[in-house]
């Protein structure tokens, strides 16, 4: 059995000693790699190709790629792939989880496995948390690629935004990218005009996500959501806002922290009815402020300035609660942004609907294969195998961990924890020793920072503020003497080399002798080739280049004499000013320090008033609080260590369901999901729709007629109604007298069916066969993605007041799965009767290129007699417009869910026109025998025959 084999078969306790068996087979072929021209080296990524085309799969190519890439790396990069490295990589390449601890190298760890993916040539997607590890790491590693004659593309947000450019990056060998910009090119992709405009045609072949953990798993409560503007209300949110300042907690509405959830009492409701001038806040009419009130109680108590948000150039912006960074462009939904406007009184934003959405494990799910890599990801392994199908293997260190972790110290107060790690701080600073301290807040570090500031100690602060210069800041951390304050996930995958960064340093001093930031990018991110550039650019960037070169000479010399001192000092000291939520947080802190065999150092201080001890710990503060100690004397107890991992583990098992519910809600959107999006793409792709119109045409004239003739007796047949509703689906001049003539509902069906053929088939005569396909599709993609779009904004509502059903005794999760699927039922019924009024009705207008276009430039104008649309043209004619982009907030999350599993026919993905529900029916059962009763004609028969009723049981 070869060792692919043995691995592939491996147990999870085997799979590491599996990987450790490739490495001497890549180490052998080392000399033969060295032996190789440039040139030589460069060909085998077209040898490997040919191979591949000749029936070879990319396991059988691991070695020798692998062999390849490190030798290319060694010769662009000057960095030679460690022994781990390369079986980090074969772990990405089997689609794992490779946790490695920071500073062993994950970036230059997945250029073997993205390398020998990208041969397949059906595109490899390299995911980060950021944008500046995108574009660092697509220059830098993207070095490798480019000699070995690969191209490089990068997806983050404003950079060649053009769909045009966007396609050229995803049809790149190897793109990287950012976690929501992938997501949202994905929806943008299914709410496309046309196939031309879509830019991820690849579809989702292979992924490795950087730091996997941060992404799948924190950031996974928060669906990704593209909205439009609706109606602007900042008035009453200003209202509001004003009404519920003056209430007061515990009287007014109570407040319960750790669940966060804010509930007004009677009092509170009498006072808001006496503020607005109402008598009844719950009035049905008055619904709206009842949300309205919701949303102000929570802003006021649940959303926190410099925690939860900053405000900054007269704008609210998210903070996002693991890395402390700022969510650009991101709103909260369900209207809390508004709300935490109206509170800190900047300008509110208008409402958005939600146009596209999807949850981050489902975007993940859609790839075939699917990898990671991180420094912390044991505490969540069972996760990430439950929900994405991810092995986790820890991969061994390069050098031992020589780092030293202190035990924590736990005082009675938070001011006498900061006057404790001030006097450290100050301490190890006199000595010249780096100190990097985490905190869980823009306040705290704000606060930390001042601090400092008053005993006189130079230092760095970091945060949300900063979010710009985040890696120049955290890659100087360790050099001799530096202080950095910094929320604890700023900085995430930047390396922290003690006594400094010399390539940052020089590059920091080129700008600051008035270079221009341009002249440093490498060659490929030129808009032409340099020879091709003015002949001033070029003489600016030769003398940059050299000065740069210069200067990278000098910082280097001084940062290795200075990294000897501070490793004699005892390396980085880590403090973390208070313990996160998650456990994998607070060990990712203390793994900045003791890179690749460093010495270094980590401590925790804590207090009772921390949120995590306050509301969580309650054994250990009562364990200390027993105790009558001075409050500026630290506590060590194994036994307030422990209970404090406890309360860890508490709120992790917490999200953890959070993000379990989210994924159980989405399933039933997910499917749907599929089924819109399938059936968009076949459009796109040009299917000929005139069968699927003629079943919808079917479909509609059966249920008109089931429901003008439900009636045994003809005499209680509606007729007159029946020939009034035929007239809105297409022209005709049926009248009631002919249909009255009739013996049966089955010879009306007949004369109305034959009536709607030949009139559709006079269409076709009139505008020939291509035009009305042409117009088929068109108006078909219109009314799914305004049908999708309304079907959305009904699962919104639903979806905000599920859970209210435990209250009846009924899972909220099975009345969801119920009710959307009928909704959705509902939404397919109505988008194959808009299709049969639309295209029945349609005028078609030449123009100069023989597309179908109405007379005004519109694709499409509707004759209709319904008056179904005011102006006559089919709405959203040029499709949906996209305000802004935007994720619903964690709480609304947890509050509302999202979907669950549907029934097999959605599931299937297949979209037959006879499988749309006949009618929309709000019953929570259906009698078998009433089934048969009223089945129309040309439904599929409810035996499960799979023939039509009419050719099974109808005809008894």
């Amino acid at each position: 059995m070869g060792i692919l084999d043995r691995i592939l078969r491996a147990g999870e306790g085997k799979k590491l000693k599996a990987l450790q068996g490739i490495v001497p087979e890549v180490n052998a072929l080392e000399a033969d790699m060295k032996a190789l021209s440039d040139v030589e080296l460069q060909g085998k990524t077209a040898e490997f190709r040919q191979r591949l085309a000749n029936g070879a799969d990319l396991d059988d190519l691991l070695v020798e790629s692998f062999a390849v890439t490190r030798e290319a790396a060694v010769r662009v990069l000057g960095q030679r792939h460690f022994d781990v490295q390369l079986m980090g990589g074969a772990a990405l390449h089997f689609g794992w989880v490779a946790e490695m601890k920071t500073g062993e190298g994950k970036t230059l760890t997945s250029t073997a496995p993205v390398y020998l993916n990208a041969l397949a040539e059906k595109g490899v997607h390299l995911v980060t948390v950021n944008d500046y590890l995108a574009r660092y790491q697509s220059e830098l590693m993207g070095r490798i690629y480019r000699f070995m004659g690969m191209d490089v593309g990068l997806i983050i947000a404003g950079h060649k935004s053009r769909p045009d450019e966007k396609r050229k990056s995803y049809m790149a060998d190897v793109t990287y990218g950012t976690n929501n910009e992938l997501g949202f090119d994905y929806l943008r992709d299914n709410m496309a005009p046309s196939k031309d405009a879509k830019v991820q045609q690849r579809g989702q072949n292979f992924c490795i996500v950087d730091e996997v953990d941060s992404i799948l798993i924190d950031e996974a409560r928060t669906p990704l959501i593209i909205s439009g503007r609706v109606a602007d209300a900042a008035k009453l949110y200003y209202r509001f806002a004003s009404i519920v300042r003056s209430l007061k907690r515990d009287v007014d509405y109570e407040f319960e922290e750790d669940k966060r959830v804010v509930v007004p009492t009677e009092e509170g409701i009498e006072k808001v009815e006496a503020a607005l001038g109402v008598d009844n806040l719950y009035d049905n009419v008055q619904a709206n402020l009842v949300h309205q009130f919701t949303v102000a109680l929570k802003a006021k108590e649940l959303y926190k300035r410099d925690k939860d948000y900053i405000v900054q150039g007269g704008e609210v912006k998210i903070v996002d609660e693991f890395t402390g960074r700022v969510l650009e462009g991101r709103r909260w939904s369900e209207g809390i942004h508004q709300a935490v406007e109206a509170k800190e009184g900047v300008k509110i934003k208008e409402e958005n609907q939600t146009l596209a959405t999807i949850t981050l494990q489902n975007y993940y799910r859609l790839y075939d294969k699917l990898a990671g890599m991180t420094g912390t990801a044991a505490t969540e392994a069972a996760e990430l195998m439950s929900t994405y199908e991810l092995g986790v293997v820890p991969i061994p260190t390069n050098k031992p961990v020589i780092r030293v972790d202190e035990p924590d110290l736990i005082y009675k107060t938070e001011e006498a924890k900061f006057n404790s790690i001030i006097d450290d701080i100050e301490e190890r600073h006199e000595r010249g020793q780096p100190v990097l301290v985490g905190t869980a807040s823009v306040g705290r570090s704000e606060l930390l920072g001042r601090l400092l500031e008053q005993r006189g100690i130079p230092r760095e602060v970091l945060n949300a503020k900063q979010h710009t210069r985040e890696a120049e800041i955290v890659s100087q951390a360790g050099r001799l003497g530096a202080i950095t304050v910094a929320t604890n996930m700023a900085g995430r995958g930047v390396d922290i080399l003690l006594g400094g960064n010399p390539e940052g340093l020089a590059r920091r001093d080129v700008l600051k002798e008035g270079f221009d930031e341009g002249l440093l990018v490498d060659e490929f991110e030129l808009p032409v080739p340099i020879e091709q550039m003015p002949e001033e650019f070029q003489e600016d960037r030769k003398k940059a280049l050299a000065r740069y070169n210069e200067l990278l000479a000098e910082h280097s010399e001084t940062c290795k004499a200075d990294g000897e001192k501070v490793r004699e000092l005892g390396g980085l000291y880590v403090v973390g000013s208070e313990r996160h939520d998650s456990r994998r947080i607070d060990n990712q802190l203390r793994g900045r320090a003791g890179r690749q065999g460093d010495p270094g150092e980590s401590r925790f201080f804590l207090s009772l008033e921390d949120d995590l001890m306050r509301l969580f710990a309650t054994g250990a503060l009562n364990y200390v609080m027993g105790r009558a100690l001075p409050d500026d004397e630290a506590i060590e107890a194994k036994m307030v260590t422990k209970a404090i991992e406890r309360a860890q583990t508490t709120v992790e098992t917490k999200n953890a369901e959070i993000r379990k519910n989210v994924l159980k809600y989405d399933e039933v959107m997910n499917e749907q999901r599929k089924v819109i999006y399938k059936r968009r793409d076949q459009i796109l792709d040009g299917e000929d729709l005139r069968s699927a119109g003629m079943e919808y045409l079917a479909d509609a004239v059966d249920a008109l007629i089931s429901t003008h003739c439900a009636s045994v007796a003809d005499d209680e047949w509606d007729l007159d109604g029946l020939v009034k509703e035929l007239r809105l689906y297409w022209p005709n001049s049926i009248t009631e007298e002919q249909l009255r003539d009739t013996a049966d509902t089955d010879e009306i069906y007949d004369i109305v069916m034959a009536d709607a053929v030949r009139h559709y088939e006079a269409r076709e005569a009139e505008l020939g066969e291509d035009v009305l396909r042409q117009v088929e599709r068109q108006v078909m993609l219109r009314i799914i993605d305004q049908r999708w779009r309304e079907h959305l904004e009904e699962m919104d509502y639903l979806q905000s007041g599920i859970n209210l059903r435990a209250m009846g005794q009924k899972d909220p999760l099975v009345e969801w799965q119920r009710e959307g699927f009928e909704m959705f039922g509902g939404m397919m019924t109505g988008i194959a009767q808009d299709f049969v009024k639309y295209v029945m009705h349609v005028q078609v207008v030449q123009n100069a290129a023989g597309q179908p276009t109405s007379s005004d430039g519109q694709k499409a104008v509707i004759d209709d007699p319904a008056d179904t649309n005011k102006d006559g043209v089919i709405d959203a004619a040029d499709g949906p417009v996209v305000s802004n982009l935007q994720t619903s907030s964690s709480d609304d999350v947890e509050r509302n869910g999202f979907a669950s599993a549907a029934s097999a026919s959605v599931a299937s993905g297949e979209l037959p026109p006879e499988a749309a529900p006949p009618a929309q029916s709000t019953k929570q059962e259906t009698v078998v025998k009433d089934a048969f009763d009223k089945t129309p004609r040309n439904a599929p028969c409810p035996c499960g025959s799979g023939k039509k009723f009419k050719n099974c049981h109808g005809e008894s």
